[in-house]
């Protein structure tokens, strides 16, 4: 559990950096390029690179390229059109796509979280009442993609270190997962980034170096190290300790203006959307894992 504290923690403080520093400024798609770059550079000279089992090695280039690929790449985005408290309240849903995809994998279903769904729309909505637009929603479809990636990737990395269980430290394999989200953010940068929109700024740079050193190296790390530690009812639970950190700080700092009226009211909504999905859950058993 000492992992997950000290990974969300690091997250709450990310969100308002990507916000403020970032966010407008820097190019999303290098942004998120920088960072995996960054994060690789700390574990592909620690990695096993023979004596790993080859689908372990395919598993692992596929959760990379769920839970940073593709999550950071929507992540990023979505900073576009949604302030950093919208963000922030928006990824409380991860709790419901961990459970989701945790009984679809023990194949269970939940009607509890189609309904869970269609009342986290309606909080998502509360919040901005008055200037919903198409740029709004889809920077929440951004994020639930987001969290739907980001929840998979932990979910698969619970069962795989269970179904490949090894003698060497969990750090020893994990280079393969930030070569699987290169996978995915450097066509994405080729293809669709802005080379005139770098980081122009030593605020800029240092806030790049920090984002991949702390919370893509090793934040996601110990993150999925943790995951393996716990229940699964724990895991989803504590994808949601960065949410009120987070708020707390970006308020206190950065957002003093936000209408926290309508704030309070949607992010109640939402939690409660994540309670309903928890009404019919069963807490699964922590998996095996080595430092």
């Amino acid at each position: 559990m000492g992992y997950l504290i000290i990974v969300a923690l690091i997250q709450a403080f990310s969100f308002s950096l990507i916000g403020e520093y970032l966010a407008g400024h820097v190019d999303s798609y290098f942004a998120v390029l920088a960072r995996v770059v960054l994060a690789g550079l700390v574990f592909l000279p620690l990695t096993r690179w023979r004596q790993v089992e080859p689908r372990f090695v395919r598993s692992m280039l596929l959760i990379g390229a769920l839970q940073y690929g593709i999550t950071y790449v929507c992540l990023y985005l979505s900073f576009r059109v949604l302030s950093v408290p919208e963000v922030l309240l928006f990824t409380i849903l991860t709790p419901l796509h961990v459970t989701l995809i945790e009984d679809a994998m023990n194949r269970r279903f939940n009607p509890w979280a189609l309904v869970a769904a269609l009342v986290a729309v309606a909080g998502a909505a509360v919040i901005r009442f008055d200037s919903i637009s198409g740029e709004f929603f889809m920077g929440f479809l951004l994020l639930q993609l987001a969290n739907f990636t980001y929840a998979a990737g932990q979910v698969l990395y619970r069962h795989l270190v269970a179904r490949f269980p090894s003698d060497l430290p969990h750090y020893a394999r994990f280079g393969y997962f930030y070569l699987g989200a290169l996978l995915v953010v450097l066509p994405a940068f080729v293809l669709f980034g802005n080379s005139a929109h770098l980081p122009s700024t030593p605020v800029q740079w240092g806030v790049l170096v920090f984002l991949g050193l702390c919370p893509t190296a090793l934040g996601l790390y110990w993150w999925n190290k943790g995951a393996c530690l716990v229940s699964g009812g724990t895991l989803a639970v504590m994808n949601n300790l960065h949410v009120p950190v987070g708020l707390l700080l970006n308020l206190l700092i950065w957002n003093q203006h936000e209408p926290l009226g309508r704030l309070l009211a949607g992010g109640a909504i939402i939690l409660g959307s994540v309670w309903l999905s928890r009404f019919s859950g069963r807490a699964q058993a922590p998996m095996p894992g080595k430092a």
